[in-house]
């Protein structure tokens, strides 16, 4: 069922029209892909996805086994119809979050070469919930919500996003923190790549859905050259469905972020969807799709729509104030017009920026939904016009009006 074709290059870039074929529907690429963490993308319900122009959801692994378990969204007939989202899904692997929430702001490894979970020690703040021990087998790691134990290894991560039953779900990998060692990047990259033949291996058994679900191996390096080159053709090397390009937004500079584009992109295969992990900023959406990403996922939609940032239109919205402006800000008491000029969202077409304005001065929750709804809608229309862009030719006039 899962299927990739591209429809469409760009003449003078490596962006591309594609689309996506998957059980539970078509997704045309580029896509931004919506965060719904724990089986909601905060704040909006499944009738505004599909308004703002949502294709799919990105379920997460680690939040979803802790609460309320992949055993119960199994017998709700996987996460879409939990959700009661009837879209396709995609599901990480967990690893990123038990790395960045079991780390807290000190890590302290007293080996590199462990192959048992006896060999290596964490240390974090007092207060947080540690992540226990990593190796070749696995990790174990404590609960954030009630500092349970648990363990994951490939072959568990794979397990679990088989009950949630997405549509496409992601191998087991390690995501080296930034700053980080080439040593300890490297250890952590050649760790992905095991894990990920382990992952594929146990992709292969037991189907809980009439749907096959396509997996994604993950590319990893850090920031170091050589360590994402390798990392790309060893991943490209495998019959992974898609790939994934993983350790980017982790607090690197934008430049070190477009170096490892510039790096992986060249030796990863044409006749398969790549996907970037994390990136929404405009400037971001842009030349990630230059560059031949087809789809991308991030939460900044709605993060900076609970707290009254709202994304904004050219010629207001530039590179300057990064297209958005903080509709906390007492200039806007008054303001008689819509968030965004050019927006024909539902926000923008019945609310002004006054009112909206005075639903976050007075602590409204309608304030949250409203700011969120737009920024959904404005990142997916900017990507639906983009789409259309490439089809006719006009990519790099896009760009240039935004980006100049």
């Amino acid at each position: 069922m899962f299927n990739f074709k591209v429809h469409a290059n760009d003449k003078k870039s490596k962006a591309r029209l594609g689309k996506i074929t998957t059980y539970h529907g078509i997704i045309d690429t580029p896509s931004f892909v919506a965060v719904g963490t724990q089986g909601t993308v905060k704040g909006l319900a499944p009738q505004d996805l599909k308004e703002t122009g949502v294709q799919i959801l990105f379920g997460n692994t680690y939040h979803l086994h802790l609460r309320p378990g992949e055993d119960l969204v199994k017998e709700f007939g996987g996460l879409g119809k939990f959700m009661s989202w009837y879209g396709p899904t995609i599901t990480d692997s967990g690893g990123f979050q038990v790395f960045s929430l079991g780390r807290g702001k000190t890590l302290i490894r007293t080996r590199n070469n462990a192959e048992d979970f006896s060999l290596v020690q964490h240390v974090v703040p007092q207060g947080s919930a540690p992540l226990v021990k990593i190796a070749e087998e696995g990790v174990v790691f404590r609960s954030h919500i009630d500092g349970s134990l648990h363990t994951f290894t490939p072959e568990k991560s794979i397990e679990i996003q088989k009950k949630l039953g997405a549509d496409i779900v992601l191998a087991f990998d390690e995501c080296a923190p930034h700053p980080s060692s080439f040593g300890y990047t490297k250890q952590a990259m050649e760790r992905t790549h095991r894990w990920a033949l382990r992952s594929l291996g146990v992709s292969q058994g037991k189907q809980y859905y009439p749907w096959k679900q396509a997996l994604y191996g993950i590319v990893q390096g850090g920031v170091y050259k050589d360590l994402r080159k390798e990392s790309a053709r060893f991943i490209s090397s495998l019959p992974f469905n898609g790939i994934a390009i993983g350790g980017v937004s982790v607090g690197e500079s934008k430049k070190e972020m477009r170096n490892v584009l510039d790096w992986v992109m060249p030796l990863l295969p044409d006749n398969k969807p790549i996907h970037l992990l994390g990136i929404g900023e405009i400037d971001d959406i842009f030349d990630a799709i230059e560059k031949g990403v087809d789809t991308f996922d991030c939460v900044i939609p709605t993060r900076f729509g609970r707290y009254g940032i709202v994304f904004v239109h050219p010629p207001q919205g530039n590179l300057k104030n990064r297209f958005r402006i903080d509709i906390n800000k007492t200039k806007f008491s008054k303001d008689k017009g819509p968030l965004s000029k050019d927006c024909v969202c539902y926000t923008c077409k019945t609310f002004t920026r006054a009112y909206i304005h005075h639903l976050f001065r007075a602590g409204e929750l309608l304030a949250y939904r409203l700011a969120s709804y737009h920024n959904m809608f404005f990142i997916n229309n900017l990507v639906k016009k983009i789409r259309g862009a490439i089809l006719e030719e006009g990519f790099e006039e896009i760009k240039e009006k935004w980006m100049k």
